[in-house]
Formats: C-alpha cells, structure tokens, sequence
C-alpha cells in the first residue's frame, strides 16, 4: 500500500491524473511504470510512428497504416512500463543511493519485490498481444529487441555509454513499422533505426545532466559523465549523426519535400536544444529533453502529410 504522503518523482508531470485521481493503491504501480511520466513512452513511440510513416511513403500509401499506430500506441505504453518496472527491480539497491531515485516505489517500499515482479509479468502480457497483432516477421523482430532490453540496466555498472545500449532498445520502432507493413526489412528503416539510436542517445545524454553529481557518487557511468566539459559537443555529435542518417532512409524511401521541410524543422529543434545545454541546469536539463516529444511530432506530421501529396 501506499504510504500516507508519499510523495511524486521530483521529475514526474504536477498534477498527473496518476497522482490526483487513480485509487491510492494503485498509484505506486503506476509510478513504477512511470505513468507519471509521459515522456518516455512517446520517445519510445515516436520511432515507430516514423518507420509506419516511412513505409507508407515508400509504398505510395495515403497515410501510414491507422490499426499498425494505435497498436504501437498501446504497446509503447505497456513496454515503456515493463521496461522500467525491470530497469527498478534490477536497480533497487542503486537507487537508494541517488537522490532523484531513492523515493521511486521500490527503493522507498511503497511496492515489494513479489508486487514489482507480479506487475511486470501483466505489462508484459499486454505488450506480448499487441506484439502478436502483427505478421510473423513483425513478430519475430519484436522478440529479438528483448535481449537488448534486459542487458540495458546492468551496463551503467561497466560501459561509459551505457546510453547506446539504451538507444538500441529504445529505437527498435524504427524498424517494427516498416516490418509490420512489408514483413520485411531494407536499408531505409535501418538508416531509421541508426539515427533513431543517435538521437537517443543525443537526448538521454541530456537527461542525465540531472543526475551527474549523485551518479559519481554511486559509481554509475553515463554518457554525460563521459563527455563532462565537451557535452554540447558530444550532443552535437550524436544529433548531427541523427540528422544524416534519418536524411539518407528518406532519400532511399523516394520521400518528397514535405518530409525534407519537416527534417528541416526537427534539425532546427535538435540545434536550439544543444544550444540551451547547461551542465549546471539539471531543471533546464529536464525540458531540453522532455522537448524532444515535440521534435519528434514535427517529423512525424510533415512524414504524414508526404504521404497525402
């Protein structure tokens, strides 16, 4: 149960139905699942909704596929969930020690070990029936992303850049939408999926400006901690990155200037993030990352409106 007061994550959204409205016993599941949070799952959303746009650019389709994005929907939120309710349960110990983690459910004992497990298991359901909507193909690729996923907690104890792994998991949309739509896969989703991991990267470095100080004195490698002084460079790096591979999968998908504009515009917003970047700024940190969501809409409706014209 929940303990009187128990308070939300110094980075969750004020006044999140999660916290206002859902039955006081519940709340610690969803916090676990960082319902709270919305960001993540859009970021983990958005790469999908690029690769269903993409290959219906490549199709000459009039929109990308309607059913395929609300399936990607539902799944981005159930696995996002899952993904952290691991990332917590692997962590527990770890994040007693950082003090933007030691209130989170498990560290705090607002849920038991036995509830977190019990819980990850029905997200993972969830996750596994949207996953079998789709073609074997699909399906197949979606399996694969799962050894990936439970080796990205346990790298932040030995690889500096503990957010490729991350990115590698977190961008594996890029290549469901176009194996969804063609059971199979090609150049152009897997230059997606390369600058989907770069900008992943890009943005998670950003994220874990907050929690520098704490991370050198729990022993935790980042890719912030990694950069230190040359983070807007490293930033800059991994964005510029982005930008080329993401240039190269529309190219090869034949996409027309409605998508190039909207690159144009993401390109621009990734730029005014490096931009903002303070080491010293963990709040400003925050919103430079949580911003991405709308860079990645930006691509996404300029994608969708290729696909019209």
């Amino acid at each position: 149960m929940e303990r009187p007061g128990a308070p939300s994550l110094p980075d969750a959204v004020k006044g999140h139905w999660a916290d206002r409205w859902a039955p006081a016993g519940l709340r610690p599941y969803l916090r676990l699942a960082r319902i709270e949070r919305p960001i993540g799952w859009w970021l983990l959303l958005l790469p999908c909704w690029w690769s269903a746009a993409l290959a219906a650019i490549a199709a000459g389709q009039p929109w990308p596929n309607p059913v395929h994005c609300l399936l990607f929907l539902i799944g981005a939120v159930a696995m996002r969930g899952a993904g952290c309710t691991y990332n917590d349960i692997v962590d527990r110990d770890i994040d007693t020690r950082v003090e933007r983690t030691r209130q989170r459910p498990l560290p705090s004992g607002q849920v038991s070990l036995k509830g977190a497990l019990a819980f990850l298991a029905l997200q993972g359901i969830v996750g596994l029936v949207v996953l079998l909507q789709f073609n074997a193909f699909a399906i197949a690729t979606g399996f694969a992303s799962l050894g990936i996923v439970a080796l990205y907690p346990f790298m932040k104890r030995f690889f500096w850049m503990p957010q490729i792994v991350l990115g590698l998991a977190f961008a594996w949309g890029a290549l469901m939408g176009w194996a969804a739509a063609f059971g199979s896969l090609g150049w152009a989703p897997i230059l997606l999926y390369l600058g989907s991991i770069a900008w992943v990267v890009g943005y998670d470095t950003i994220y874990a400006l907050q929690d520098i100080e704490d991370d050198e004195i729990a022993g935790i490698k980042s890719s912030a901690r990694f950069f230190g002084e040359n983070v807007k460079l490293g930033v800059g790096i991994c964005y510029a990155l982005t930008l080329i591979f993401i240039t190269a999968s529309l190219t090869l998908a034949r996409a027309g200037w409605p998508s190039f504009a909207g690159l144009s515009l993401f390109a621009l917003h990734l730029g005014w993030q490096v931009a903002r970047i303070d080491r010293a700024d963990g709040a400003g940190a925050l919103r430079l990352f949580r911003a991405n969501r709308d860079a990645g809409l930006i691509l996404f409706a300029a994608m969708i409106l290729d696909c019209f014209i």
